[in-house]
C-alpha cells in the first residue's frame, strides 16, 4: 500500500491525525511528520514534567528531558499497536525524567528504590493533600505507596541529598560584601611559633647578665633605641654603652654555647669547628704528658 505524502498544508493546519503522521514518517520516512509529532505533543510531555516540578529542577529543563523520551516513543511506535500515540509514549517520558533525576540530579549517591520511592512520594502527597484538605501523615503516605513508614521516612530524608547546600554559600549573617569562603576565615599562622625556642633560649642566657645589661639589651634590640638614647637614659656614655652590649653578646653566646653545642654548631660551623681543633690539641698534649709520665716511671 502506497502512502500519500503529506502536504504541507496539512502539517501546519494540524489537520492530519496522530495516526497519518505516523505513516508518513515510518513508511514515507518524511521528517516533517515527526516534527510535527514533537510539536503537538510538546504540551503533552510539559504536563508529565509538571509532577517533579518541586523536586529543584526548572520545569523547562524537565520538559526537554522528556522530550527524548518522546522522541524515543515516536521512534519506536509500532502501527500494530491498539494505542494511542499519548499513551505509549507516558511510561517512555517518565521513565526519561526518572532517569534524570537518577543519574544527574543527585549530588549524593543514594540508593534507587528510594529514589523512585521519593519520586512516588511527589506524587501522593499532591494526590492525598488535595483528597484529604491536608498534609497527609506518614502513616497515611506508607499505605498509599505500600511501603513501611520507616521507608516513607528514609525516602523524605533522601530529598535534602538532592541539593548540597556549597560551604562558600554566604551565610544569613554575611553582608553582602562579605565573602562566605570559609577558607578566608581562617587564621593565619602565628609566626611567634618559629620565634618560641629562639626566646627561651635567649631567656637562658639573659641569666648569666645583670641587671643594668638586660636592660641595655632590652632597650636597644626589643625596643629600638639608639646608642645615644640608652646612654641617655642610663646615665653613661655612649661609647660605654657600646661596650656593655658587645660584652653582654658575648656572655650570652657563650652561655648558649655551653650548653647548646648542637645549635651552637649549627648557627657557627667555623667556631665549633676551631674548638674541635683546639679540644683534639688539648687530647694530644694530655696523651703525650701520660706517656712521659709513665716513661719516667719506668
Amino acid at each position: 500500500m502506497t502512502v500519500a505524502p503529506l502536504t504541507t498544508g496539512d502539517l501546519m493546519h494540524g489537520s492530519a491525525s496522530d495516526a497519518d503522521l505516523l505513516r508518513g514518517y515510518h513508511e514515507g520516512g518524511d521528517v516533517r511528520a515527526r516534527q510535527a509529532l514533537i510539536e503537538r505533543h510538546v504540551g503533552f510531555v510539559r504536563r508529565l514534567a509538571q509532577r517533579y516540578s518541586r523536586r529543584g529542577e526548572a520545569i523547562e529543563d524537565l520538559t526537554q528531558v522528556g522530550c527524548v523520551g518522546l522522541i524515543k516513543a515516536i521512534d519506536r511506535f509500532d502501527g500494530q499497536y491498539k494505542v494511542t500515540l499519548a499513551t505509549y509514549a507516558a511510561p517512555n517520558v517518565l521513565g526519561e525524567i526518572k532517569r534524570y533525576f537518577r543519574d544527574k540530579g543527585w549530588a549524593m549517591r543514594v540508593p534507587r528504590d528510594v529514589q523512585e520511592l521519593n519520586v512516588k512520594l511527589g506524587r501522593v502527597v499532591d494526590e492525598l493533600t488535595g483528597k484529604l484538605g491536608r498534609s497527609p501523615s506518614v502513616d497515611e503516605l506508607a499505605k498509599a505507596t505500600q511501603s513501611s513508614p520507616e521507608q516513607v521516612v528514609e525516602a523524605l530524608d533522601s530529598s535534602r541529598a538532592y541539593n548540597t547546600i556549597s560551604l562558600a554559600a554566604p551565610g544569613p549573617d554575611d553582608g553582602e560584601d562579605e565573602a562566605g569562603d570559609p577558607l578566608e576565615h581562617l587564621g593565619e599562622e602565628d609566626k611567634g611559633y618559629e620565634l618560641a625556642e629562639e626566646r627561651q633560649l635567649l631567656r637562658d642566657g639573659f641569666k648569666e647578665l645583670g641587671d643594668r645589661e638586660r636592660q641595655i639589651l632590652h632597650m636597644r634590640f626589643f625596643l629600638g633605641l639608639t646608642q645615644s638614647d640608652i646612654a641617655e637614659r642610663v646615665g653613661i656614655s655612649q661609647m660605654h654603652v657600646s661596650r656593655l652590649i658587645r660584652q653582654s653578646i658575648d656572655q650570652v653566646r657563650e652561655r648558649l654555647d655551653s650548653d647548646h653545642p648542637q645549635q651552637a654548631s649549627e648557627r657557627d660551623p667555623c667556631r665549633s669547628s676551631r674548638r674541635a681543633r683546639a679540644s683534639a690539641r688539648r687530647a694530644r698534649t694530655s696523651r703525650v704528658d701520660r706517656s712521659s709520665s709513665r716513661a719516667d716511671s719506668v
